[in-house]
């Protein structure tokens, strides 16, 4: 017996829940043209699978750092219209940019470990002569 498909359609209350985000969030994504819900004859938001999988794309754009505007261009969902080899074209571009700004911090974080690591040695050094009672005092002018 294989697990049950999922539901056709879920409310605000099942996404938030499955996603843990809260229902704001969603309606915040909605305000932003990012999401399209359908609305039950209760006015109730219904959202698709479809919906789904691109809430689960906007909360990864968001986790990558990408602004609403830029993860509109990649989901189609921007103000302007850009064809689907276009939106892949701007993807790509906005995925370099991270890259390079990944390899940045990279780079600034290697610079810092080293500033740390050359730190940590001089107290270990000092520590060290202080223990063996070496420690040459203080010039006295």
């Amino acid at each position: 017996m294989g697990q049950a498909p999922p539901p056709p359609h879920f409310t605000i209350s099942e996404l938030a829940s499955e996603l843990d985000i809260s229902t704001r969030t969603i309606r915040f994504y909605e305000e932003k043209g990012l999401l399209s819900p359908r609305r039950s004859p209760g006015n109730q938001r219904l959202y698709t699978r479809r919906d789904r999988a691109r809430l689960k794309l906007i909360l990864r754009g968001k986790r990558f750092g990408y602004s609403l505007g830029q993860i509109a261009e990649m989901i189609g969902m921007a103000e302007v219209d850009l064809d689907e080899a276009e939106q892949i074209r701007r993807s790509l571009a906005y995925g370099e940019e991270k890259l390079q700004e990944i390899a940045q911090r990279l780079e600034e974080l290697r610079l810092m470990e080293q500033d740390i690591l050359a730190v940590r040695q001089r107290l270990v050094d000092r520590l060290a002569q202080l223990q063996l009672g070496s420690s040459h005092p203080p010039n006295e002018d």
